[in-house]
């Protein structure tokens, strides 16, 4: 493909998605793979009919540090030879991996679009170019149609998203590569787009290759198809952001809660989208998959006061009484407190009061959930109020046995969100109480007691 096909073709796809408006400054994604290299060449030679003015940034993801000197010098090199700017940033791909539970490849591309939004912010760049072509929406929408993608995931990636253009992504490889051919660039192969260890990998290299036997032409067949899908969630998002408004009971930047009811009686085609919409809005965490938003539904239709589904990356979804809670928050864990006897300690994590006081005789021994009374002489009058802790248990009253605290929850049911919130009332090293729930066996009141330990757990509305 010659240069002036390539560039009108380029130019085509700028104008049919507005992505530049002239006198721009665009940092663009560069690699040094075909794609990028293409990219770079276009719009430099496109700068002039646009007034843009252009920067590169290499990420280095410490992937490959074998191969990573070596396309560093290559960029360097190539944007010296056009005089365009060139900056290369350094990236902990498996640390970050580890600490957010994420793949290789997720972990990757947020950490890559992070570097790409705070090095424009430096720059002051108006756009970001990333080199996406045709071929990396065909390979996308098998790996989104293989994991059960909606419409939405099946649309694709958006030629322009916020200040990120894409404008090869009408340009299929093989086109990319018969231009750089014929004009004679080099470029950088990067030796993990060969292997067959990441899916979308064996899509490009197995899947596909079988694919294009019965349609050559699938590329521009899938092009259309993510178009369509890409109007029709631009008009399903009117109605989206109108249903939610109306939705929303209260919102903070990692919890929502949605009015049920109206969840409750609405139709799947909408509630999955009002769904999805509302978890891209607990604090973006994008790349819920559809059987998670089924699942999210599912806890609607048919679950129970109180009942809870937990998704991937810490989101948890709790159907209340008249409420769904979608949130991100990091569930709550108690300090340590001491509780002197007579006397009480306010708890203002979980919104509580524990009294206690030491009495000669009493009228009710309490429910043994928010009022319990216990041998004060067994168990002292300097009392530790706090979290569980890994390896604590305790002797149920009337279970007659030991058992572990985590067990004790289980059975119980207690929601795993829930537990390092609840207060435990600790004699010495010794479980007295588990406040809301059952006291200990080893400090229950007998005919022998003669002092008697009264506490009360008070929690604000």
């Amino acid at each position: 493909m010659s240069f002036p096909e390539l560039t009108n073709k380029v130019t085509a796809t700028i104008k049919k998605y507005s992505m530049l408006s002239g006198k721009e400054k665009i940092l663009i994604g560069l690699s040094g793979g075909p794609d990028s290299v293409c990219l770079l060449n276009v719009l430099n030679n496109l700068k002039n009919k646009f007034m843009l003015d252009l920067y590169t940034v290499y990420i280095d993801h410490g992937l490959r540090p074998e191969e990573t000197p070596e396309e560093t010098e290559f960029c360097k090199k190539l944007c010296a030879g056009l005089s365009i700017p060139f900056t290369t940033k350094v990236i902990d791909v498996k640390t970050y991996s580890k600490e957010q539970g994420l793949n290789k490849q997720e972990a990757a591309r947020e950490l890559r679009y992070r570097i790409f939004e705070e090095t424009a912010y430096e720059i002051k760049a108006h756009k970001i170019a990333l080199g996406h072509t045709a071929d990396d929406q065909l390979e996308t929408f098998f790996m989104r149609f293989f994991r059960g993608s909606g419409p939405t995931g099946l649309s694709g990636i958006p030629p322009v998203r916020g200040n990120i253009i894409r404008p090869l992504i009408e340009i299929e490889r093989m086109e990319i590569e018969e231009f750089l051919h014929e004009q004679k660039i080099n470029y950088i192969t990067d030796s993990s787009n060969l292997k067959k260890d990441y899916l979308r990998n064996r899509i490009r290299l197995a899947f596909i290759p079988e694919i294009k036997k019965i349609n050559p032409h699938i590329a521009q067949t899938v092009s259309r198809t993510m178009e369509i899908l890409r109007e029709e969630e631009k008009y399903f998002e009117l109605i989206i952001t109108k249903t939610l408004m109306k939705l929303i009971c209260r919102k903070t930047d990692f919890r929502m809660e949605l009015f049920l009811t109206p969840l409750e009686a609405m139709d799947k085609v909408i509630l999955r989208r009002v769904l999805r919409r509302a978890v891209d809005a607990a604090k973006g965490l994008r790349g819920m998959e559809f059987i998670h938003i089924e699942g999210i539904i599912d806890l609607i239709k048919q679950g129970r006061q109180g009942d809870r589904i937990y998704l991937p990356r810490g989101l948890r979804v709790i159907k209340n009484y008249s409420t769904l809670v979608i949130t991100s928050e990091i569930p709550l864990r108690l300090g340590t407190f001491t509780l002197n006897v007579p006397g009480e300690v306010v708890l203002k994590e979980s919104r509580a009061v524990i009294k206690a006081s030491v009495v000669d005789k009493v009228e009710s021994y309490g429910d043994g959930k928010t009022m319990a009374v216990f041998d004060a002489d067994k168990t002292g009058t300097v009392l530790t109020v706090r979290s569980r802790e890994h390896g604590d248990f305790f002797y149920p009253i009337g279970f007659g046995k030991r058992k572990k605290l985590q067990d004790y929850f289980v059975d119980e049911k207690v929601p795993r969100d829930e537990r390092d919130s609840i207060p435990i009332v600790v004699s010495g090293n010794d479980i007295v109480w588990v406040t809301g729930f059952r006291g200990d066996e080893r400090f229950k009141v007998s005919d022998e007691t003669k002092r008697f330990l009264k506490m009360e757990i008070k929690r604000a509305l």
